[in-house]
């Protein structure tokens, strides 16, 4: 479970990485999730995470914390089907309209987010 978590933290540091150097190749990747099978594919990416999470977080540097944020992530990614494709172009409609400072700056904190769930998995 710790390599697969590993794994998926290092793909929120890419992610976050694009968006600083490249906000606009940030923001058209998150639009190839402009489907069913797009919203799908992102809620199982928060499942898996959620789930490996949880049950990594016994060996690693901060137990209790990942496994709350865990449980969160696990929670987000059932809940993302909810959401449904209007809203899903609602929000990446406002999010691209809010500039490319904005996104780097989410973007910035994603890179930061998987970092640190990266320095947390490893033992």
């Amino acid at each position: 479970m710790t390599l697969i978590a590993l794994v998926l933290s290092l793909c929120v540091v890419a992610l976050g990485a694009l968006g600083i150097v490249s906000p606009r190749g940030l923001l058209n990747f998150v639009r190839r999730f402009d489907s069913w099978g797009g919203l799908y594919a992102a809620a199982a990416f928060r499942i898996v995470l959620g789930i490996v999470l949880f049950y990594s977080a016994p060996t690693s540097h901060a137990p209790e914390l990942l496994r709350i944020l865990g449980m969160i992530i696990l929670g987000a990614g059932l809940i993302t089907p909810l959401i449904g494709l209007k809203r899903f172009r609602q929000i990446v409609d406002w999010w691209s309209s809010q500039g490319l400072t904005f996104i780097r700056i989410g973007a910035a904190l994603a890179f930061a987010f998987g970092l640190f769930l990266a320095y947390a998995v490893v033992t």
